[in-house]
């Protein structure tokens, strides 16, 4: 700290001798401060045990008396406590500015206890401590600048830390983990009840250009990002439901996502993660869109028993194999979209800018190469599982 001039021998006199007395009465300064801090606010001793709280006052204020005297390239050991003091009460949650408060109130206690030394031994020495004020002030706002950085640099720890903790327990839910302890733990950190209405969405890596989606309309949404995309818990409420779910991610994302039934509670995560990634799967290659495993069953239902998917598609399809693929494809097309419309060839014929007889045609000729009609429900069945096996990615089945 630069000095406007040097002190004169007569006021290094004075400064030492009171700073000497100034030592000898830390602790009954340390007793006036813890006092006047618990009086501005209760928080200091609901932070810090008053023991704890009083000897550190006492620690700090000795450091920043022999400050007053050390010579000016000593090391400062009142910034180094100041630093040890702003992580500790980082740690223990007493917020910065009650802590600034103490340090600048401490000021204040010593610049006044050591006027009143000397005023006590000589008032015309007093004049004498005008370059001593500097030195004080000037300590304390070295001081408060030291603990202010420290503070912050270990809140910013803490939080990270936090995170890292909260993340690590929703990772631990969405791996399936339900054991009770767990389970509160998590509940606690990330303020969600243990028992509530939850769903899970996954998203496919290819679509992690979409916006974030948060909170909104009663969907509380929290998000872990995975290597081959993004898992994201929904906290539904009483209100909210999958339909309002899939509308709230989709203005904000197009997918390709899967979102799993509505489950009963944390607990349930790891399963409601296991399905939404089965309903993701549904999804054939270029397909998009976020799809609810409710509604997309059937389709799962084979996607999960890939072995068994295959060996329905050999036996359904086995008579298509002879035709070129371009008149497979289009038989199955028409399959599908006579489905998709309910059954209705007219429906059917205008997605698939047809006749009308054209897709009874197809369809006619689809049952012969697989000896099934469409008529029977057990052969519909067979077909409508077997086609929605063969829209699976390759290598699925």
């Amino acid at each position: 700290m630069a000095l406007h001039r040097p002190r004169t021998d007569q006021e290094w006199a004075v400064l030492v001798s009171a700073s000497k007395e100034l030592a000898h009465r830390v602790p009954e300064l340390a007793d006036r401060l813890l006092a006047e801090l618990a009086e501005h606010s209760p928080q200091y001793d609901l932070a810090v045990p008053r023991e704890e709280h009083w000897g550190q006052i006492c620690e700090a204020l000795r450091h920043g008396i022999a400050a007053l005297t050390a010579p000016r390239d000593a090391q400062r050991r009142d910034l180094a406590y100041a630093a040890e003091l702003g992580r500790r009460r980082a740690e223990q949650g007493l917020p910065l500015d009650l802590l600034l408060f103490a340090y600048r109130h401490a000021g204040y206690l010593v610049w006044h206890e050591l006027l009143d030394i000397v005023a006590d031994r000589d008032p015309g020495a007093l004049s004498l401590l005008g370059h001593t004020a500097v030195t004080v002030w000037a300590g304390v706002d070295d001081q408060t600048a030291r603990v202010t950085d420290s503070y912050r640099t270990t809140e910013r720890e803490l939080l990270r830390r936090t995170d890292e903790r909260i993340q690590a327990l929703l990772d631990a839910l969405l791996a399936g983990e339900s054991e009770a302890g767990l389970v509160r733990r998590a509940a606690a950190a990330l303020d969600l009840p243990e028992q509530g209405r939850y769903a899970v969405l996954v998203l496919r890596a290819e679509d992690r250009g979409h916006t974030r989606v948060t909170d909104c309309d009663g969907v509380r949404l929290l998000w872990r990002m995975r290597a081959d995309g993004e898992v994201g818990v929904a906290a539904l409420g009483e209100s909210s439901g999958l339909t309002d779910l899939v509308a709230h991610v989709a203005a904000r994302c197009c997918g390709p996502g899967g979102i799993s039934p509505v489950v009963g509670g944390l607990a349930e995560l790891g399963r409601a993660r296991r399905l939404a990634e089965l309903a993701l799967r549904t999804l054939g290659p270029g397909e998009t869109g976020l799809v609810r495993l409710d509604r997309r069953l059937p389709a799962a239902l084979v996607v999960d028993q890939p072995e068994l998917a295959g060996l329905l598609v050999d036996d359904v399809f086995r008579g298509l194999d002879a035709l070129e693929a371009m008149d497979r494809a289009v038989l199955l097309e028409t399959l599908d979209a006579w489905l998709e419309c309910g059954g209705s060839a007219a429906r059917a014929a205008t997605r698939l800018y047809c006749h009308r007889n054209t897709v009874f045609n197809r369809l006619r000729r689809l049952e012969q190469l697989t000896h099934r009609s469409l008529s029977r429900p057990r052969d519909l069945v067979e077909m409508t599982l077997a086609l929605d096996a063969s829209r699976l990615p390759p290598g699925t089945t």
